[in-house]
C-alpha cells in the first residue's frame, strides 16, 4: 500500500489553468511521518525522521544522509522545530511538523551541504507504461481503480517527498494513440505540440516496462538545456521505480540550481511582491512600513511592473516571524494561491491578528479525514518573464505575495 500521498491534485489542476511554468513550492519545511507514540523519546525520533526528509528536499540530494555532521543535526532536530501536531488514528500515530526555513538552510550550510530554494522548475511528465503488451499514458485524471492511477500516485508521492514540481497531461489525451507511440519512441515533435497549452519549463518523455522480474524506466528531457541521451533505472515495484526516477530528476535540478554552502549567508533575503501599488505615496508607504518592522534589516525595490512592486527584503530570525510582523498591518492583505495565479483577482479580507514572538506550537488531535486532507504544501505559479523566473530559481525562500489595501486602515473616527 502506498503511503498517504500529499494532496497535490488541486494544486496541479490549478497549474493547468494558467500560463506560468516555474513554481514556488510552499511547505518544503513541513513534513509528516509515522511515530510509535507520543512519549518524549518517540517524539524525538519523529523529529529526527522529519528533519531528515526536509534535509533531502532542501539539499536536493538523498546522499545528505551520509554527510559528515548531519547525524548530529538530526539528534538536535527539536532546536529547528517551529510547530508540531500529533495525529492519532486507527492505522497508527503520525507527527506533522514544521521546521524553520532559515534554521534548516543554515544547518545544511554548516555541514557544507548545498541549499535548493523553494522556486523550482516545473516538469511536464509524459509517462507511458507498458504492461502485458498494453501501453497507457499516465494522466492527471485517471480513475481511482485504474492501474494508471496507481502509477500516477507513485510518481506524485515520490515528487512530493523530494519537493519536485511535476505536471501530468490531462485525461483527454489518454486516448491519443499516435501521441502515445511518439512518447514511447521518444520522438519530441508531436509531444511538443501537445504540450504548448500545458504548463511546464521542460518535458520528460518516460517509458516504463517490465524487464524480467523488474520494472525499467527510461527517459529523456527536452528543454532548459537538460537535453541528453536516454537515462534509465530499474526497480522491483511501482513505488521504488518512481522514487528512483524522481530522485534522479531532483538530483539533476539541484546540481544546477542549489546554492553552495558558502553562499547561503548569515542574513536571509526574501522577495515580496505587492499588488495594488498605484501611486508614489503607496510606494513610499510600503517601503517605510516594511523598513520599520523589527526583523527587517534592509528593503529595496527590485522591479516595478504596472501596479505590481517587487521588493527584496533582508531580515533576521525566521521567515514565519517576518510574515507575522507584516500581518500586524492590515494594509498588507495576503493573497491566496488562486489570487497569486491571477493578475486581476479581487482583494481578499483577512485577519491581521498575529503573535510575532510565539514559541513553537504543539497540538494533539484525533486523526480524521478532514485533518488528513489539509495540504502540507502547494504549488504557486511564478508570474513574470523567463528572466524573472531564472532569478527566482536562485532565491532560497518562497516569494511572499500581498495586495496593498490602504482602505483597510482603521480611521481615527472608527477608532473612537
Amino acid at each position: 500500500m502506498f503511503r498517504r500521498i500529499l494532496p497535490l491534485a488541486g494544486a496541479l489542476a490549478l497549474l493547468a489553468a494558467f500560463p506560468a511554468g516555474a513554481v514556488t513550492v510552499t511547505g518544503l519545511y513541513t513534513v509528516e511521518v509515522p511515530v510509535a507514540g507520543g512519549q518524549p523519546e518517540e517524539l524525538r525520533q519523529g523529529y529526527a525522521d522529519g528533519l531528515e526528509q526536509v534535509f533531502i528536499r532542501v539539499s536536493g540530494s538523498s546522499g545528505i544522509r551520509g554527510k559528515a555532521g548531519v547525524q548530529s543535526l538530526l539528534e538536535d532536530a527539536e532546536s529547528l522545530l517551529q510547530s508540531y501536531q500529533l495525529l492519532r488514528g486507527e492505522e497508527g500515530d503520525r507527527l506533522r511538523m514544521s521546521f524553520g526555513a532559515v534554521g534548516v538552510n543554515r544547518a545544511l550550510a554548516s555541514v557544507d551541504a548545498p541549499v535548493w530554494g523553494a522556486n523550482r522548475p516545473l516538469t511536464l511528465a509524459w509517462i507511458a507504461v507498458e504492461d502485458r503488451g498494453s501501453r497507457a499514458l499516465l494522466t492527471s485524471g485517471a480513475g481511482a481503480d485504474d492501474t494508471r492511477s496507481q502509477w500516477a500516485v507513485a510518481f506524485r508521492q515520490a515528487a512530493a517527498d523530494r519537493g519536485l514540481p511535476i505536471n501530468l497531461p490531462p485525461e483527454s489525451m489518454a486516448g491519443d494513440r499516435e501521441l502515445l507511440s511518439d512518447i514511447w519512441g521518444q520522438f519530441t515533435n508531436r509531444v511538443k505540440s501537445a504540450s504548448e497549452s500545458l504548463d511546464h519549463d521542460l518535458m520528460a518523455l518516460v517509458r516504463v516496462s517490465r524487464s524480467g522480474s523488474q520494472w525499467r524506466a527510461g527517459w529523456i528531457f527536452d528543454g532548459m538545456g537538460m537535453d541528453e541521451g536516454e537515462q534509465s533505472v530499474t526497480a522491483g515495484n511501482q513505488r521504488e521505480l518512481a522514487e528512483k526516477v524522481i530522485g534522479r530528476w531532483a538530483d539533476a535540478f539541484a546540481s544546477r540550481y542549489a546554492v553552495a554552502a558558502g553562499d547561503v549567508g548569515d542574513l536571509p533575503r526574501v522577495e515580496i511582491v505587492v499588488r495594488g501599488v498605484s501611486t508614489l505615496k503607496d510606494y513610499g508607504n510600503i517601503i517605510n512600513v516594511l523598513d520599520d518592522l523589527t526583523p527587517v534589516q534592509d528593503v529595496g525595490a527590485s522591479r516595478v511592473a504596472g501596479e505590481q512592486l517587487t521588493l527584496r527584503v533582508a531580515f533576521s530570525g525566521e521567515l514565519e516571524q517576518l510574515r507575522e510582523y507584516i500581518a500586524l498591518d492590515p494594509r498588507f492583505v495576503p493573497l491566496s494561491d488562486a489570487e497569486v495565479s491571477s493578475n486581476d483577482a479581487p482583494p481578499e479580507q483577512t485577519s491581521a491578528e498575529a503573535s510575532p514572538e510565539e514559541p513553537p506550537v504543539a497540538t494533539v488531535q484525533e486523526s480524521s479525514d478532514e485533518a488528513l486532507s489539509d495540504p502540507l504544501y502547494a504549488y504557486q505559479p511564478l508570474l513574470g518573464d523567463s528572466e524573472e523566473a531564472e532569478e527566482a530559481f536562485e532565491s532560497l525562500y518562497e516569494i511572499l505575495h500581498y495586495r496593498w489595501q490602504p482602505a483597510s486602515v482603521i480611521s481615527s473616527d472608527d477608532a473612537d
